[in-house]
């Protein structure tokens, strides 16, 4: 450890120039100016104290939300160089920070591997924050610089002294709020990927504290990936216990986990250097073909198949959840933002290291493979059930005169980037919508009460369901391999329910069934849902819609006395309140559905929606305090 330290100094750090253009195109480097954007910023300074851990030379990192609204991360790694730097003449430091595309990352000596964002990530964050301030800890010194939107507000100089063997860096920046919508930071957002990280480097520890709420989470994983697959099925019954293996070549090394459950979902993530690779890649594509190989040619050879039969890669992924986390010294990810891996090399090796590690594991644990391998055959009956009932949806479709349910008030444009479905729960409130809507651009497709928990059933049974078949073929993009967005009917897919409890549950149902099932209709932000109104305040001639009790009060005190009708459900507006509230483009409130996590979103959904009634119970202690209750 001691001559790694040594070895990181100056010459180190090699520049290819430029810091032109991050202000102006901010999008380009952090993927927007919202929360989305604003939480990246902390991840990439996160992202260069995990480089330390990767390099062998970091084992705690602090970060800390500060009442003034900056951040603080700190780490005991090398700490950054300070030395003079041999070609700008200026600390080390300034250049870093200073400068684009400038830092360790480029010298293979220095960094091995790497997750920040190639000599970028700080320079970014500089750039986009009114305020930064870097401190070193290195050779008894504390050196300090503070830089205004990447702009050095003074020179790097000693500030203090530190005990001789401590060495770690210290970077605290306040968001410019010129540049993003919000600078409010999210402690559940941030948790979920620092504990992401913990998970991916076995023995890291990370202290997380936000000091406006009191809020605190350590987290500190010795199991590393076997504790991550069993924290992702706490809410599920598994069949086996992890398994796991790690293999290295020269450029990569792959650690791999994997968990089968009874379940029906897949649930397989992908990480290059601890960065979530949300879109999966190279790496998942070679994890995925050696899967499908080796229970194919275990069960072949153990007769679970009867002679003729094929397993497909979604049968042996059926009720899988799968880490795969790589050190690669080369990552080429597809856009700035690092969520798909596009090295073509990485395939072929993922999927010859694997093939040989899950052999091996299934040789020496025939039990185990036995289960993965029947679940696989039980899988591929169920995916031709499942297939007999999409084509009865098609066959429904072609002899149904158009394809459309009966039940669906279809609208007259054919521009479809102007088209609207609104999905409303019960005959009443589909009449008043179907009062209410603009008949050119917005349909509507009434639900005949609550449809079936998708979380808990095979996907030849949702498929035979009357209400899912319907709303999939109103939508028209289909299911599963015959899924095709270009297909889809409209352009924004509009979740309407009442605002009492049985319409939430109504709500999250629609969703669990959108994410199970056309995942891909949320990640490109088609699906929306409603906000309707609680409340309306009638004051003289005027009416008042308010969406909360909060907005509520603050409205009744603005007016003074009115009368106050309570909203018990959408049927009960006329079909100009509906549409003055909650349909018309102008006036009404939509929330776009997005996936920003797609860990933290499968562990709600299988929490909320699954079996397992004991993370249930714990979860809605802890979140409670948030739900909007209907009295």
């Amino acid at each position: 450890m001691s001559d790694e330290k040594e070895s990181y100094g100056a010459s180190s750090i090699k520049v290819l120039e430029g810091l032109e253009g991050v202000r102006k195109r901010p999008s380009m480097y952090i993927g927007s100016t919202g929360k989305e954007g604003l939480h990246h910023l902390v991840y990439e300074v996160v992202d260069n104290s995990v480089d330390e851990c990767l390099a062998g030379v970091c084992n705690t990192i602090r970060i800390t939300i500060n009442k003034d609204g900056s951040v603080t991360v700190e780490d005991n790694g090398r700490g950054m160089p300070v030395d003079m730097h041999p070609v700008y003449k200026v600390s080390a430091m300034e250049v870093i920070v200073t400068k684009l595309h400038a830092g360790g990352k480029f010298d293979k000596q220095a960094y091995a591997v790497s997750g920040g964002l190639h000599g970028v990530g700080i320079s970014v964050v500089a750039a986009l924050s009114k305020k930064m301030t870097v401190e070193v800890m290195k050779e008894g010194k504390v050196y300090a610089q503070s830089y205004k939107i990447g702009i050095p507000i003074d020179k790097a100089k000693v500030i203090g002294d530190c005990e001789k063997g401590l060495t770690g860096t210290t970077v605290t920046f306040m968001p410019d709020d010129t540049i993003f919508s919000t600078t409010n930071f999210d402690f559940n957002t941030l948790a979920m990927r620092f504990r992401e990280i913990c998970f991916l480097n076995a023995g890291l520890k990370i202290i997380f504290k936000d000091e406006n709420n009191g809020k605190k989470e350590e987290f500190h994983y010795e199991g590393g990936l076997v504790e991550f697959v069993k924290w992702l099925n706490k809410a599920r019954a598994v069949l086996h216990k992890p398994i796991y293996f790690k293999k290295a070549l020269p450029e990569v090394t792959a650690e791999v986990s994997i968990q089968y459950t009874d379940g029906y979902n897949e649930v397989i993530h992908g990480f290059v250097n601890t960065i979530n690779t949300i879109e999966g890649g190279t790496h998942v594509a070679g994890f995925k073909t050696a899967l499908t190989r080796v229970i194919n040619d275990y069960s072949e050879a153990k007769g679970i198949l009867k002679k003729g039969e094929k397993l497909q890669g979604e049968d042996v992924r059926e009720g899988v959840t799968a880490i795969i986390s790589l050190r690669l010294r080369e990552p080429q990810f597809e856009g700035q933002t690092k969520t798909k891996l596009g090295n073509s090399e990485i395939k072929g090796q993922i999927d010859s290291l694997t093939t040989a590690a899950l052999a091996e594991f299934f040789e020496e644990n025939p039990s185990i493979a036995n289960v993965i391998a029947k679940k696989a055959s039980s899988a591929l009956k169920a995916r031709e059930a499942a297939k007999k009932a999409r084509e009865l949806v098609r066959r429904k479709n072609v002899l149904g005169g158009g394809g459309l349910p009966g039940k669906l008030a279809d609208c007259s444009s054919n521009k479809k980037d102007q088209t609207e479905l609104y999905i409303v729960e019960g005959q009443s409130a589909g009449g008043t919508a179907k009062g209410a809507r603009d008949k050119e651009f917005q349909a509507i497709l009434p639900l005949k009460g609550k449809i079936l928990n998708v979380e808990k059933s095979n996907p030849s049974k949702a498929l035979s369901s009357e209400e899912i078949s319907n709303l999939i073929t109103a939508m028209g993009a289909g299911v599963g391999e015959e899924f095709d967005i270009n297909k889809l009917r409209y352009n924004k897919i509009i979740i309407m329910t009442d605002a009492d409890v049985d319409g939430q549950h109504i709500k999250t149902l629609l969703l669990t069934l959108f994410y199970r099932y056309v995942p891909q209709l949320v990640e490109a932000g088609h699906i929306f849902v409603a906000v309707a109104p609680l409340f309306k305040i009638r004051k003289g001639s005027q009416d008042h819609y308010v969406y909360s009790e909060d907005e509520l009060k603050k409205t009744m005190a603005k007016l003074g006395k009115g009368d106050v009708s309570r909203f018990k459900g959408l049927g009960e507006m006329n079909d100009s309140q509906l549409w003055d509230t909650t349909m018309n483009p102008k006036t009404r409130i939509l929330k776009q559905v997005s996936i920003e996590d797609a860990v933290e979103a499968d562990e709600t959904f299988s929490i909320l929606m699954g079996d397992a009634v004991e993370p249930r119970r714990k979860f809605i202690e802890e979140n409670g305090q948030y739900a909007e209750v209907d009295l």
